[in-house]
């Protein structure tokens, strides 16, 4: 990707987003969001697809258990170079200021680790059960303040499933649902109670898998109505449901994978490949 091919957004096209949105966001239930379709110029998305690794590629990290299943990848050395650029264009300052333009939020900082963020993907059967995200940075002093998803999913079908679920903070009813459409953004604020996931079981194609693009930011600090002690993810069971509460849960594999650091990895992988 040659510098004169490379994306950045206009600012100016996400400041006039942000002011028509901003007080929609802020009365959305059951917690300020936004539904934003075609956020990036057609061709820009298409290219993100084209380039976005298979499920099968290495650099994956398989997430295994009853409250998740699905694979991730944070790493952005081990990421194809236009995705690389695409996700240092969401840290920059036009996305850092339209996001405070959109939410209200004051001192939005980006991630330069994409902790917990990144690349996503989820195979027939995956699911990622509600939760409420970790609300404190695990290497800086930051606060979590604001989620963005950029789905990559074309030709989506209702039947596919997919959707991300809004719930209310009581855990009693799904407030919103919403298809992983390409090219579709959804930002949410969050806190210990703005619960979401994508609690069903993907029934795609087996050919099909859901692809997403995740950004995470903060804020040195918090208003005081929404100050909670540091917390991993916590994993609520929907009326019904019957898997454990909990705190991220992670597989040994899943772990490992996570600690050691990339040269590390590939080593493991290629005496893997010989075998």
């Amino acid at each position: 990707m040659s510098l004169q091919d490379a994306f950045f957004f206009d600012a100016a096209r996400l400041d006039r987003i942000a002011e028509k949105r901003r007080e929609a966001y802020a009365a959305a239930e059951p917690f300020p969001h936004a539904v934003i379709d075609d956020f990036l110029p057609v061709d820009v998305a298409e290219r993100i697809l084209e380039y976005f690794p298979e499920e099968t590629s290495r650099e994956w990290l398989e997430f295994k258990n009853a409250r998740e299943k699905k694979l991730a990848n944070n790493h952005d050395a081990l990421m194809p170079p236009l995705i690389r650029h695409i996700l240092a264009q969401f840290n920059a300052a036009a996305v850092c200021g339209f996001l405070e333009k959109l939410t209200g939020i004051e001192g939005i900082i980006p991630d330069p680790y994409f902790w917990g963020g990144g690349q996503h993907q989820i195979k027939p059967g995956g699911y990622l059960k509600v939760h409420a995200d970790f609300n404190r940075h695990r290497k800086l002093p930051l606060d979590r303040r604001l989620n963005l998803l950029l789905y990559l999913n074309k030709d989506w079908e209702e039947s596919y499933g997919g959707y991300l679920e809004l719930w209310d903070r009581e855990m009693k009813a799904c407030v919103q649902r919403i298809l992983p459409i390409f090219n579709r953004c959804v930002i949410f604020t969050t806190t210990s109670d703005s619960y979401h996931g994508h609690p069903e079981p993907l029934t795609c194609p087996e050919d099909r898998t859901r692809k997403s693009l995740a950004l995470y930011y903060y804020t040195a600090g918090r208003p005081e109505t929404e100050q909670n002690e540091p917390h991993t993810t916590i994993f609520k069971q929907r009326p019904g449901e019957g898997f454990r509460e909990s705190n991220e849960g992670l597989t040994v594999k899943t772990v490992a994978k996570k600690l050691l650091p990339p040269i590390i990895l590939d080593g493991i992988r290629a005496v893997r490949g010989r075998k």
